[in-house]
């Protein structure tokens, strides 16, 4: 006898629980394992290897830092339709329904497996997951297609046991959220150690502290942000669904390579025993539009870079060395090409294990990170380090230049406008226009901003903290009533002038002046 005619509503609540279920159980065993084997994470780092860079930087345009949250509920909405689906086709044909939930889960085991430094145990939550969500469609399916046993007559078209059915899908969704949370705390349990290593790690002082910022740093303009930016502040654009949690006292970092004569396996404790540098720098990322918000400054302290490098025998190329590429790679897989030359040219390139007198947050890099003034983030910052081989540009591209960047990208000259606000309703009077400019390891000599496309004025510069930083800037603009574009443009300490011509962020950061429209009412 053909199953009984089904409630479609009741089969795809069937499919969405056993897709719940299955989600639940992999997070659980997930915390056994490691956070970035769960299905979700896993998937989404695969899609965002696999996304073309013109969709990544729309997707960070469009949704700021919360494109990571927006990609993973992307994932969940898409899961959830196929699961629907699965469960109304699981009604008619019952093995073949939960065949598909099954291969839903291998498919999340196959992406686990492609993650950067994943082992075969990476496989297993997704694999569980698969079981428990075929397992989970065949109960609640059977109860859906089975007929109320005191309804009808025998033969007949019976409507299903809606209570026995009510009861199984409460105790399947009831069970999975357990399993959920329990997975949730077992792996918050996990990192307790990183988080405890982090609260414990008290950093020495500098060897080389960082002078005084100069009172005149920060000019005090009300919507004009404060010269140092707090980390609960700084911006965050990496491509970790999921934040390494590392712990200090297992943390390692190997340097190799080509020219290296002395390999070196460095733990946290070796770092902090080398002379500290504590440095002012501004960090930018490439995909910063013009007038972006990806743009931070920090007090940072760590070890200068080109110290290690030499004591590992390490030349750069116009000295003979043989790497001309320093390839660093994080414990998540990323890797991020630096040119061997800028790092060892003087500049204060820090591995870096403080920000703004602490440990670097988790979501900046702790234990260690790279620090490179004058380079895109892309090129140079490298966080959750683990690894640092030298190479040639020829022989490897890191990640980005895999995804259409360009290989070395010295930070461009900008300047933004942050106070008044694009299309800001203003009095007329004095109105005091201000922002903040940068040209990481070149300074900023000038800022200059023009009403209407009028003449240029000489905006005031905020005192200079060395070439490495920005520098905030304010003019004031005597506003008529009407309504207003104002622009600006910045000089660099070498006498470069910020181009007019813009340009798209690809391939190696955006150009163009910053301006905003106003309104000034009578």
């Amino acid at each position: 006898m053909a199953p009984a005619p089904a409630n479609t509503t009741a089969a795809a609540a069937a499919g969405l629980a056993s897709a719940f279920a299955g989600l639940a159980a992999a997070e659980l065993a997930a915390a056994f394992v490691r956070p970035e084997s769960a299905p979700l994470t896993a998937v989404g780092g695969a899609v965002v290897d696999a996304t073309p860079a013109a969709v990544k930087e729309w997707a960070v345009r469009s949704f700021g830092t919360s494109d990571k949250l927006v990609l993973t509920l992307g994932i969940a909405a898409v899961l959830a339709l196929l699961a629907a689906g699965t469960g109304i086709l699981a009604v008619r044909r019952l093995r073949t329904g939960c065949a598909l939930a099954a291969a839903v889960g291998v498919l999340g085991a196959a992406a686990a497996l492609g993650r950067p430094g994943a082992g075969w145990k990476d496989a297993l939550p997704s694999l569980a997951g698969a079981a428990v969500a075929a397992a989970v469609l065949y109960l609640l399916v059977t109860v859906v297609r089975r007929p109320h046993p005191a309804a009808g007559r025998p033969g007949g078209t019976w409507p299903m046991d809606r209570r026995a059915f009510g009861r199984l899908l409460a105790a399947a969704v009831g069970a999975s959220a357990v399993a959920g949370y329990a997975g949730r705390r077992l792996g918050a349990h996990g990192s307790a150690g990183a988080t405890a290593s982090r609260s414990d790690l008290v950093l020495p002082p500098p060897a080389v502290p960082a002078p005084p910022v100069p009172a005149g740093a920060d000019l005090r303009v009300p919507g004009v942000g404060p010269f140092l930016t707090p980390a609960g502040d700084f911006y965050r654009v990496d491509t970790a669904l999921v934040v390494p949690r590392i712990d200090a006292a297992s943390w390692r970092l190997v340097l190799h390579g080509d020219g290296v004569a002395r390999p070196l396996t460095l733990t946290l404790e070796d770092l902090l025993a080398r002379p500290l540098t504590e440095h002012d720098i501004t960090l930018c990322c490439v995909s910063n539009e013009v007038g972006g918000p990806y743009v931070g400054n920090a007090r940072w302290l760590g070890v200068r870079l080109a110290d290690l490098l030499r004591e590992a025998g390490v030349r750069p190329p116009s000295q003979g060395g043989p790497a001309d590429q320093l390839v660093a790679r994080s414990v998540d897989g990323m890797t991020i090409g630096t040119p061997v030359e800028t790092v060892m040219d003087g500049r204060d390139a820090l591995l870096a294990v403080g920000m703004n007198g602490a440990p670097l947050p988790f979501a900046h890099g702790f234990p260690v990170r790279m620090v490179v003034p004058g380079l895109y983030g892309y090129v140079s910052a490298c966080k959750w380090l683990t690894e640092l081989r030298l190479t040639t540009f020829a022989a490897y591209d890191a990640y980005w230049v895999r995804r259409s960047w360009a290989q070395q990208a010295p930070v461009k000259t900008q300047s933004r406008i942050d106070t008044p606000r694009p299309f800001a309703d203003l009095a007329p009077g004095r109105v005091a226009v201000a922002g903040v400019a940068w040209a990481q390891h070149r300074g900023i000599s000038r800022v200059e901003v023009r009403a209407d496309g009028g003449p240029w004025q000489e905006a005031r510069l905020g005192d200079a903290d060395g070439a490495d930083t920005w520098r905030q800037w304010v003019w004031p603009w005597d506003a008529a009533p009407g309504e207003h574009t104002l622009e600006v443009r910045a000089t660099d300490g070498r006498g470069g002038v910020q181009p007019q011509e813009r340009r798209d962020t690809l391939p190696d950061g955006a150009t163009g002046w910053h301006s905003v429209t106003v309104s000034v009412h009578a």
